[in-house]
């Protein structure tokens, strides 16, 4: 068996260390250099020929880079460490960027999941790991490599459950757009299950034009419920404001927030802030600074760490993608 080589780039060095302590593996050593022209260079400083390696890596935007560079980056040095020999190269993206443009709408759309799945085979990836996916099928079906989608409902479950475990009111979980109907209804299912209490189900309607967003029709019972509002993501907060308007006007006496990934693009935290919300759940897939007192981060380095343990001895991964 190839021995393991775990990298993670300066960007995500924080997130790559919580990898590495849950793995038990050190982080392996690379190089990052910039030039006067803004041009880069990122090289494996460690011997990596022959080795099964895991790239550790979200995309995102944030101050200090771009999406596009933080990709370019990791497209460069997974090429750089093909060319030096390993014997896998596996890129574990937390959080997959262009992940929400994954159909056509419009006359002449880009499909940039597709695109991006290109991209990572090209440089010789031959297996990307996500956390949740905001579109599984076409995660998958983007990708001729190997894929492993790993799921946070775990992670949510174990707050909900822990959150809801006394709660005397009737519980809904809520939706808050049509597409994500089957997510709020598979962790529905799961809390029902978890607390041994039958569990509403509602969801907003929301129409999407460009920026634009409209709809913010109930369907549901929510009066006088607790209600846990499910999603993939907190991007710029409007499709949170918008649900938690309506159950607000329908007069529910609890909500709660639980995603994913919260990207909290632009003034989301300001928005959200002035939410009746009693808590923000999201994981560390993305990083988070100074998040203020309802928020509740869960870490998913455990979770990553124990996909990355099983791919490189065989599996069984697929138990953790179900």
């Amino acid at each position: 068996m190839s021995r393991l080589k775990l990298f993670s780039l300066d960007a995500g060095a924080d997130f790559g260390g919580r990898v590495a302590a849950a793995l038990g593996e050190p982080l392996a050593k690379h190089e990052e250099r910039c030039f006067a022209d803004g041009e880069h260079k990122v090289r494996p400083l460690d011997d990596v020929e022959g080795a099964d390696v895991f790239l550790v890596q979200s995309l995102y935007a944030d101050s200090v880079s771009s999406v596009d560079e933080k990709l370019l980056r990791s497209l460069f040095f997974i090429g750089a460490l093909r060319d030096a020999g390993a014997a896998r190269v596996a890129a574990v993206i937390p959080y997959l960027c262009y992940g929400r443009k994954d159909r056509r709408t419009k006359l002449r759309d880009p499909l940039p999941t597709r695109y991006l799945a290109s991209l990572l085979e090209a440089v010789g990836t031959q297996a990307v790991i996500t956390l949740e996916a905001h579109n599984l099928s076409a995660f998958e079906n983007a990708f001729r490599c190997r894929t492993v989608h790993l799921l946070a409902d775990p992670l949510l479950l174990e707050l909900a459950v822990a959150r809801m475990s006394s709660e005397k009111r009737p519980l809904v979980v809520l939706s808050p757009d049509e597409g994500g109907i089957k997510r709020a209804e598979k962790f529905r299912r799961a809390l029902s299950e978890g607390l041994q209490r039958p569990i509403g189900r509602a969801y907003v309607e929301k129409y999407r034009s460009g920026e634009h967003l409209s709809g913010g029709t109930l369907v549901g019972e929510v009066a006088e419920a607790a209600v846990l509002i499910v999603d993939d993501l907190i991007a710029s907060g409007a499709t949170l404001c918008s649900a938690v308007r309506a159950v607000q006007t329908a007069g529910a006496g609890r909500i709660l927030a639980l995603a994913s990934h919260g990207q909290f693009s632009g003034e989301a935290r300001a928005a959200l802030a002035r939410l009746p919300l009693e808590c923000i759940a999201v994981t560390n897939s993305l990083p988070q600074v100074g998040l203020p007192g309802n928020y509740a981060l869960l870490d998913c380095a455990p979770l990553i760490a124990e996909a990355i343990r099983r791919l490189h001895h065989a599996g069984p991964v697929s138990e953790l993608t179900i």
